[in-house]
């Protein structure tokens, strides 16, 4: 028997020939018997279908129903074609892939912030880019100053079919209506007009080009507000710029106090001015009457007088001195021979203030 190494000795088991090659042919066996044990009814045939049937299914039904949120509708594609609008609630498609809905939030309202980001938007239009924050908000007035503005819009999709099959990317259209608008608004205006008072103005003026735009472009939205959120100066000039709003602000507080008084005064003193015109014209129409009177009453006096003079005089005398004698405090003496009255005597001081 001939020497033999280590290595290729068949009784060495540490030699390569004695290292057993795998059989594929007996793994593969083993692998399809367990398969057949897991399988219901033995592993035949009816059982592959039923377990293909099963997942078919599930894949249908899977696919064939979905549900609509309440705020929401779905648009369906058949075949990527349009076909209808489907309201809120639990609908089904054609499924594997005939029809595809698209949820759509109609009753939700979006919006859209520029110059500024609030963290955790999930929709990626809502908030500028980190690059395009700052360039969003450096504008140029009408009387060439800059402004650093910056704006919120808050919109809805109207027309579901439009805002997904007229305008590509039509958030990202909305972004750039709207800055461009704004940039249209604020260059018609100086920088006092969009820091201070013309705000309001440059909402509303927005917002009705906003939304003119969007219609002739025809995205199927309907932008609700413009809102102008922080409009500072550029840094260089913010500290003067401050002043003059300060100033503005005293201006205003002054023109408030001196309306107020004047709310005040003015009305009162009309008042008084209606007040004093009723009592002259009383005034008036009382010294006429009483003239009419006193001339009505002299001309009935004339007449009888006309017709009895000495008894006439005698009366008039007579009610001349009840008239006058009851406001007389000194003691007079009347001389019936003179035919006159004698002077008036001070006969208390003369009697020690005695009757």
């Amino acid at each position: 028997m001939p020497p033999t190494n280590g290595r290729n000795d068949p009784g060495n088991p540490w030699s390569r020939g004695s290292r057993p090659e795998p059989d594929l042919e007996l793994l593969i066996r083993q692998g399809r018997n367990r398969l057949k044990k897991m399988l219901p009814g033995g592993g035949g045939s009816s059982g592959i279908f039923g377990i293909v049937a099963l997942v078919l299914a599930v894949l249908f039904v899977w696919t064939a129903l979905y549900t609509v949120p309440s705020d929401s509708v779905a648009v369906v594609q058949r075949f990527g074609k349009y076909l209808k609008v489907v309201p809120p609630g639990l609908n089904w498609k054609l499924p594997m892939g005939v029809d595809m809905a698209t949820i759509v939030p109609v009753k939700r309202q979006l919006k859209q912030e520029f110059g500024f980001g609030t963290a955790g938007a999930s929709d990626r239009y809502q908030s500028p880019l980190p690059q395009d924050a700052q360039r969003e908000t450096q504008m140029v007035t009408g009387d060439l100053n800059a402004a650093l503005v910056e704006w919120v819009i808050q919109y809805r999709i109207a027309d579901p079919a439009k805002f997904l099959f007229e305008v590509r990317e039509p958030r990202a259209t909305l972004r750039h209506v709207s800055e461009s608008v704004m940039r249209e608004v604020v260059g018609d205006r100086t920088v006092d007009e969009v820091i201070t008072i013309g705000r309001q103005e440059i909402e509303n003026e927005a917002l009705v080009k906003m939304q003119e735009l969007a219609t002739k472009y025809e995205m199927g939205i309907s932008i609700d507000q413009v809102q102008l959120k922080n409009i500072n100066p550029p840094k260089p000039v913010q500290e003067s710029f401050n002043e003059v709003n300060q100033a503005q602000q005293e201006k205003e507080k002054l023109i408030n106090e001196a309306r107020r008084d004047y709310n005040k005064v003015i009305p009162l003193a009309e008042g008084e001015k209606d007040q004093r015109i009723r009592e002259a014209d009383g005034y008036r129409l009382k010294r006429i009457n009483e003239a009419e009177g006193d001339a009505a009453r002299f001309t009935a006096l004339l007449e009888e007088y006309k017709k009895a003079p000495e008894v006439t005089r005698r009366r008039i005398y007579i009610e001349t001195l009840q008239e006058v004698l009851p406001g007389i405090d000194s003691k007079i003496i009347v001389d019936e021979k003179t035919h006159g009255i004698l002077p008036l005597l001070n006969l208390d001081a003369q009697n020690g203030g005695k009757q």
